[in-house]
């Protein structure tokens, strides 16, 4: 049997068939602070009282949120590492060895196919890294907490892959690197997710909040819309490319939305998943192709092999 509720489930419990406590979880006293901790993330992810009150009873932190913290940990433990090995910590990018890197995607080795996913790894410096695992942090994690590792992986991964594949199609000479496809798609997802549901969203300071991610997330993509145009310490290779930033969202609004709209149900159940999905596919399929066809014909000139 599937632990995903069914709509059958669900009306079950509204109801009455389940013991639930008529007040609403705000209302709830003498709560520890593990207890309040999980009240809150509830109230910051779920719009309907009925699925908070289902995630609070539920939620055992077991698994804890993994996925989120274990990205995040691997992407600083890397830049470090970089940070150290080149002696640069702030737009790391600009040094002549940065693109060396094997885990880079660079126009000249996209035959590699593990750059189109290990790019989230490199950072242009801490200035992208902080903003990076910021939001992958406050959003990412109670995301994860209560949609689990499984479907908030799903939606991160597939972010990351269409930001890379998205460059390869539209700046084809550029490299791309930063986990800011994958971030941008579960920050995107979330905004979008609480826009349409605004009323059944109970988080503090909604319209606060959202403006501040808005402004967080436009001075990030500013700042890589800068460094893309900024003329390049080491010609021709030019710099990275801000393109990942709008694959990312593309994902959010339409995959992303999905999965945090159906909290605890079946996704082969709607008829929206498969229709994303489907979509995604076909981009998939395209860049795919495109890669190995349109470089050619085009006669493209493309920056040396680092």
């Amino acid at each position: 049997m599937s632990n995903k509720r069914s709509n059958s489930f669900r009306q079950a419990i509204l109801q009455g068939n389940r013991r639930l406590c008529s007040k609403a979880l705000l209302e709830e006293k003498g709560l520890n602070l593990s207890q309040r901790l999980i009240r809150h993330v509830a109230y910051e992810t779920l719009p309907r009282e009925i699925d908070r009150k289902w995630y609070y009873d539920s939620y055992t932190c077991c698994p804890p949120p993994w996925f989120m913290i274990t990205i995040t940990l691997l992407e600083v433990a890397f830049f470090l590492y970089n940070g150290v090995s080149l002696d640069q910590f702030v737009l790391q990018v600009t040094h002549p060895r940065y693109l060396q890197n094997a885990l880079v995607y660079h126009p000249q080795l996209r035959a590699q196919a593990w750059r189109y996913l290990t790019y989230i790894f490199m950072h242009a410096g801490i200035e992208h890294l902080g903003l990076n695992v910021v939001l992958q942090l406050l959003v990412g994690v109670p995301l994860e907490m209560v949609h689990g590792a499984t479907r908030i992986g799903l939606v991160y991964v597939a972010g990351v892959v269409a930001g890379s594949l998205a460059v390869s199609v539209a700046d084809m000479t550029a490299p791309v690197v930063g986990s800011s496809g994958g971030v941008y798609a579960l920050v995107s997802a979330h905004l979008a997710n609480i826009v349409m549901n605004w009323s059944g969203m109970k988080c503090q300071f909604k319209l606060l909040r959202m403006g501040v991610a808005l402004i967080c997330m436009s001075m990030e993509f500013g700042r890589a819309v800068w460094l893309r145009f900024h003329p390049s310490a080491y010609p021709p290779c030019p710099h990275p490319s801000f393109v990942a930033h709008l694959g990312g969202v593309a994902v959010g609004i339409t995959l992303g939305v999905v999965v945090l709209r159906n909290y605890e149900q079946r996704l082969q159940d709607q008829s929206l998943w498969w229709i994303f999905v489907a979509m995604y596919t076909i981009f998939v399929l395209f860049a795919v192709f495109w890669n190995i066809f349109a470089y050619t014909l085009l006669d493209l000139k493309l920056p040396p092999p680092p």
